[in-house]
């Protein structure tokens, strides 16, 4: 027998709907993302379109500003941010501990009731007693940071591996290692040159000559290798902190006659497509990267304490491995997949408050290569 629907009871269905839509629609959290780069910097432009992805798959209004590698502009869109009309401001900004900036950007985000969340770079170590998440400063909810460490631990080490399969040894029977770090105060930087360390303390035919700072930039880089490559001659290894900066000593080593991949090896840590082909060509010999999406996870770690989902049962300043070493076959996989956008990511699956069941967050760089 056939049963005509009540209208009433639809017409109620259909309320009841439409007021669910406007309830996620008026949940929906507001971000935004003071990114410390440069609007044309490759890794920090992917990582604010990995954000963007993230953002669209979790239902997040998402908008972000670049800085410009200047620590007071970061500030300054800071305050902008919270002299807007109260309809107006973010529910969360994220921040990047670039120059020592987080604490006084979180700080004035606080006067006008915006919570913020430490991403990429959180507090320094002598920062930490005075000016905790949701003590010292409490509407910074939390932070996440790469486990630096194992990008600067992995590149080195496969370099030294490689160049003793190559058997680049000078004439002391040893490995020259050369080391261009980011710059002296970054935690990111400092954590990635420990990684490069403890590497070359591990292998007991391994000389590190020297440490240079090359600040990120790939001309400055050119500048310390120049000096460090006329200093000592017999070095044929080379670890970078960054993509840009293996390249700018790699051009210096072409002035020499040193071919890379053949005569002097180098390592970088990126994702860029610059640094793709070249772990292809050879002239990279090893290559860490993933870490871009840390922005994207913090977005989901934001999306959950928004939903009631609170993190702090994991821990408030959080640490996770999100690097991986990327053969040639791998950096052939990743242009394929991603040399385009990362529009094929779906970011839910990460969410606990969207899977219940997950107990903690397992926010894995291989996610990249599936």
């Amino acid at each position: 027998m056939r049963v005509n629907p009540d209208p009433d009871a639809m017409r109620a269905l259909f309320v009841l709907f439409v007021c669910s839509l406007l309830t996620l629609a008026a949940q929906a959290q507001r971000v935004v993302f003071i990114n410390p780069g440069q609007h044309d910097e490759t890794y920090w432009v992917t990582a604010g379109e990995a954000m963007q992805q993230a953002a669209r798959s979790l239902g997040q209004s998402f908008e972000q500003q670049f800085a410009e590698r200047d620590p007071e502009r970061a500030l300054q869109i800071a305050r902008e941010l919270a002299a807007r009309p109260a309809a107006r401001r973010p529910d969360y900004v994220v921040l990047v501990n670039e120059k020592g900036t987080l604490v006084e950007a979180s700080r004035i985000l606080a006067s006008a009731g915006i919570k913020s969340f430490a991403a990429f770079n959180g507090l320094l170590p002598q920062e930490r007693l005075a000016w905790s998440p949701r003590q010292g400063l409490p509407l910074l909810i939390g932070s996440l940071e790469p486990r630096a460490e194992d990008a600067g631990y992995l590149t080195a080490r496969a370099l030294i591996m490689q160049g003793r399969r190559m058997r680049l040894q000078a004439a002391d029977g040893k490995l020259h290692l050369l080391a261009i770090s980011g710059d002296r105060s970054t935690p990111v930087s400092i954590a990635r040159t420990e990684g490069m360390r403890r590497a070359v303390a591990e292998q007991p035919d391994v000389v590190l000559d020297r440490v240079a700072f090359g600040d990120w930039r790939k001309d400055l880089a050119a500048e310390q290798a120049s000096e460090m490559l006329a200093a000592y001659p017999e070095a044929r290894l080379l670890w970078a902190g960054s993509d840009q900066m293996a390249f700018g000593a790699m051009q210096v080593a072409r002035t020499r006659q040193l071919e890379p991949g053949r005569q002097m090896l180098f390592s970088a840590i990126n994702t860029s497509p610059e640094a793709m082909q070249a772990r292809i060509s050879g002239e990279l010999s090893a290559l860490a990267g993933g870490h871009f999406l840390c922005g994207a996870w913090s977005l989901v770690m934001i999306h959950d304490h928004h939903h009631g989902r609170d993190f702090k049962d994991l821990g408030l300043m959080q640490q996770q491995g999100m690097f991986t070493l990327f053969s040639e076959q791998d950096a052939r996989r990743f242009l394929v997949r991603h040399g385009k956008g990362l529009n094929g990511l779906d970011f839910r699956r990460y969410s606990r408050v969207l899977n219940p069941s997950l107990a903690r967050y397992a926010f894995d760089a291989q996610v990249l290569l599936r």
